[in-house]
């Protein structure tokens, strides 16, 4: 979908560690955009999410508001459940299907804190169309995550193939998987093997390719904002 990659040099910290991104490769989490202290002005796109499929339920939430640090996170999957999550941004809806079987910690992990309120208002800080979307970073700077680290995930049959993928961000340590996580907007042949995939955007994907590019921190005086996710549902239905 793209033509010749077009390196981009950035520094990025996150846990101590120099780090360099390109828009062919992702080499960890990246320097992104502040919160502007308001969303987007363009009016939000609407999105038919299937919550109403036979079986479909929807998880509680284990805390009232948002939690953003945290020591690790507690197992929260249960056997015999498929898991999805409902996106709410400030662009409108989509839904991902978990791969909880493919990458159980990264999937419980994301579970576990959308659970409480993490992912609530935090913008996304890095929209590169033609490559990927990225957020998960309540700093809203790239260099944020949880409070705890965990583990690469790769499946062999899971690849970055076409639009949609859910992938994790890290560093160079393939132990830095946090927070952090990226949809992408084509095939990024680059990333297959080096990311945890962990899901797929099965319904509104209209929405991902709406939300507002961006990189780099945004200036409120220039009426600059980014777009925001607003809520993350789990949702379950039976295998």
């Amino acid at each position: 979908m793209r033509t010749a990659a077009i390196v981009v040099l950035l520094l990025v910290v996150l846990g101590g560690v120099v780090l360099l991104f390109s828009r062919s490769a992702i080499r960890g989490t990246s320097v992104g955009a502040v919160t502007s202290g308001s969303d987007s002005p363009t009016p939000p796109v609407t999105a038919t999410i299937a919550q109403g499929e036979s079986g479909m339920e929807t998880l509680p939430y284990l805390s009232q508001t948002p939690v953003r640090k945290f020591a690790r996170p507690e197992d929260v999957l249960k056997p015999g459940l498929d898991y999805y999550a409902e996106f709410e941004t400030t662009k409108g809806k989509f839904m991902v299907d978990l791969y909880e079987e493919q990458a159980p910690k990264t999937v419980n992990s994301f579970v576990f804190l959308a659970l409480n309120h993490y992912f609530d208002g935090i913008v996304w800080h890095r929209v590169i169309p033609g490559f990927v979307a990225q957020t998960g970073d309540p700093t809203g700077t790239g260099t944020g995550g949880p409070g705890y680290q965990f583990g690469l995930e790769v499946t062999p049959s899971l690849n970055y193939d076409k639009e949609g993928v859910l992938g994790m961000a890290r560093t160079s340590d393939p132990n830095s998987n946090g927070s952090q996580f990226f949809i992408t907007y084509g095939p990024t042949p680059n990333l297959n093997q080096q990311y945890t995939i962990f899901g797929q955007v099965t319904e509104g994907m209209d929405v991902v390719k709406q939300l507002a590019p961006t990189e780099g921190v945004a200036n409120p005086a220039r009426g600059e904002a980014r777009d925001k996710i607003l809520s993350v549902k789990i949702l379950t239905r039976a295998k």
